[in-house]
């Protein structure tokens, strides 16, 4: 065995010759963002080796500069004797203080009643079939010695007019304590049915008319938690953080390759429970003064491979052809199924999935975005890490995945990162000295750059010529902020490291752009490509609906100038929010809402772009700035002088 001193964490743990350092540190508990999930190509997992000796290969992500100072890549590296690591504050500190839907209360309770008002103005009503009531029973005599639970529904029979009651062992467990703590006058929860009455909880004495329940958003990279007041449908409470189940990929075909290994899946499936989920779901209750035992129903919305995981499902079979989904539509469910920090017997309803890449937080966004009750063509475009587009209105609705890849959240760009404290979300150039300024989030300084910052940076760096249309940056530039390596590479400095006090200048170089511009040209090019499917183009919309943790920060007019979005009438684009997290909680109050997901689930087309004849043509063609043919773009060709 050979010790291995994580310095940065003051944790020492113990391996085999010859371990993993990536694997290490999992082990350890400790998080190094590693976005390929140890595939050696995105450069992310850099460590500093204080001491000892590791076993590791040369990679063209640490530079000679680097490699003088220690760094080696953690999934590239294994341990071959006693070593002292530091970990970068910004590797491990990742996840948190991430900015996740921020857009002030204000805005967030317009985004929610902006869902509910369109509901209702469609015939959705706004009740549960979950009710709770105060009893009085007799109590037993020898002449009256029933058993407990057959005077429950001696009760129910002759006061409520249900003939078949019933409940899980967990309830049953509580009954015989909780009916002589207060004389036999208890309050039940239950689910009301056609013929059946379900308890889902029994309390003592009278604990008055309070329901609550949870809807809860599962993103890849982060996870949004609701607490809901169930009799007047108020938003209480709202906590969020990153998806734990992100140090073992960014993405999801890193997740379904992670959960295909030995213990994988049951490592994702308590990541995203008992890491991420619970730990959420106990800060809310501690803060509102809330049990458990008061949540007793939970809606979850995420894409096909979240829910799989959220599960504990096999999802393998999602990533090979003909890439087919586990399941669309979960089986019934209890939270003590899943291990839920909630009521055991709370049902956990799964918004349903469309396809392998389309899944129940897209249903969910389309329920809340109010597509399936519009006379109007609008385009829905999720700008999370999986790219999805819906088109359409109340007569007909397409949808489509993106391999954009993690791009938008940071992935596969050098200095990128996710949205937390120090990213760099917004970005202007002077055009005279080509000098950046920088909106940093947190007001603090600079540790790397975020989705927003990129396409705001992407957009001056070509509005000011320092890159031409291919993403290129341009050599002849009198400029302290532009220089080339050995290769070639060019690379432009936002932020000097002396500036800030930083081991490394933060930079993006041409093959971060070209990273961005595949990432940005297949969002075009599918929403392109699902609107040819009906004879279609961009001239037939009249609203473009963003989703997604990048819309709150996005300049439309620029992610419009790199060819990210298409050429029409600004005033028709609207950022709707985390319309997941608010179709989970439509369909969380209301019982017509969940119906109609199941609806939109069934009425929803799945375009699979990897066979649809002339995608990789639309692709190519987008993978341009704003696009190879520049016509599509009128404005910008005017901005431009092309």
């Amino acid at each position: 065995m050979v010790k291995v001193l994580f310095k940065s964490h003051e944790k020492e743990v113990y391996c085999k010759e010859g371990d993993l350092l990536l694997d290490v540190a999992r082990a350890a508990d400790i998080f190094i963002d590693a976005p390929c999930n140890g595939n050696v190509s995105c450069g992310k997992c850099k460590v500093k080796l204080l001491s000892g000796k590791v076993d590791t290969e040369k990679t063209r992500h640490i530079s000679q500069d680097e490699i003088k100072q220690g760094y080696i890549l953690a999934c590239n590296s294994r341990v071959v004797s006693d070593i002292e690591i530091e970990v970068p504050s910004k590797l491990s500190s990742s996840m948190h203080g991430m900015k996740i839907e921020g857009v002030g209360k204000e805005k967030d309770e317009a985004i929610f009643n902006r869902a509910k008002k369109i509901a209702d103005t469609n015939g959705l009503k706004f009740c549960t079939n979950i009710r709770k009531k105060y009893i009085e029973l007799s109590e037993p005599t020898l002449d009256d010695n029933i058993s407990d639970v057959d005077r429950i529904q001696r009760y129910v029979r002759n006061n409520l007019g249900y003939n078949e009651v019933d409940f899980r062992l967990d309830v049953l467990r509580k009954i015989p304590k909780l009916m002589r703590k207060n004389n036999f006058r208890v309050t039940l929860t239950y689910i009301q049915k056609k013929n059946k009455l379900t308890i889902i909880d029994i309390e003592s004495g009278d604990t008055g008319q309070s329901l609550y329940g949870v809807a809860i958003d599962i993103g890849t990279t982060s996870v949004v938690v609701c607490l809901v007041d169930l009799i007047n449908q108020k938003l209480i409470d709202k906590a969020s953080s990153g998806n734990a189940q992100i140090k073992y990929g960014a993405d999801v075909i890193n997740r379904i390759v992670f959960a295909s290994k030995k213990d994988g899946l049951e490592v994702l499936h308590r990541a995203i429970i008992h890491e991420t989920i619970n730990p959420l779901l106990q800060s809310i209750y501690e803060k509102n003064n809330i049990s458990k035992d008061n949540i007793i129903s939970v809606v979850v919305s995420a894409n096909t491979t979240m829910a799989s995981l959220f599960l504990g499902v096999y999802t393998d079979y999602l990533r090979r052809e003909p890439y087919i989904p586990p399941f669309m539509k979960s089986p019934k469910l209890v939270g003590e199924d899943i291990e839920l920090d909630v009521n055991p017997s709370a049902s956990v309803y799964l918004a349903p999935n469309v396809a392998s890449y389309v899944g129940g937080d897209i249903t969910a966004g389309v329920l809340s975005a109010g597509i399936w009750a519009s006379e109007e063509n609008v385009l829905f475009i999720d700008l999370g890490t999986n790219g999805e587009i819906v088109f359409g209105n109340k007569d007909f609705m397409m949808s489509c995945a993106c391999s954009a890849g993690p791009a938008f959240e940071g992935g596969g760009i050098r200095c990128g990162m996710r949205a937390s404290f120090g990213a760099i979300e917004k970005v202007t150039i002077n055009p005279e000295t080509l000098v950046p300024t920088l909106g940093i989030i947190g007001d603090c300084d600079p540790v790397g750059i975020c989705g927003s910052g990129i396409i705001d940076l992407i957009c001056q760096m070509i509005l000011n010529g320092i890159i031409d249309r291919r993403g290129k940056i341009q050599k002849d530039l009198d400029c302290n902020r532009i220089r080339f390596d050995e290769h070639g590479i060019g690379e432009y400095i936002l932020a000097f490291k002396d500036e800030y006090n930083l081991e490394n200048d933060i930079t993006v170089n041409e093959v971060d752009i070209d990273n961005f511009i595949r990432a940005k040209g297949a969002i075009y090019s599918g929403a392109s490509v699902l609107l040819q499917s009906l004879g279609m183009d961009f001239t037939v919309l009249d609203k473009v609906y963003i989703a997604g943790g990048i819309g709150n920060s996005l300049n439309i007019e620029n992610a419009i100038t790199i060819g990210l979005l298409p050429d029409v009438d600004r005033d028709k684009f609207q950022y709707i929010g985390n319309s997941s997290l608010v179709g989970s909680y439509l369909a969380l109050i209301s019982r017509s809402a969940k119906n109609k997901l199941e609806e939109i689930a069934n009425q929803m087309t799945y375009v699979e772009l990897s066979v649809y004849p002339g995608y990789m043509d639309e692709f190519v063609s987008a993978c341009f700035i704003p696009h190879t043919n520049i016509e599509d773009f009128p404005s910008i060709k005017a901005v431009l002088n092309i």
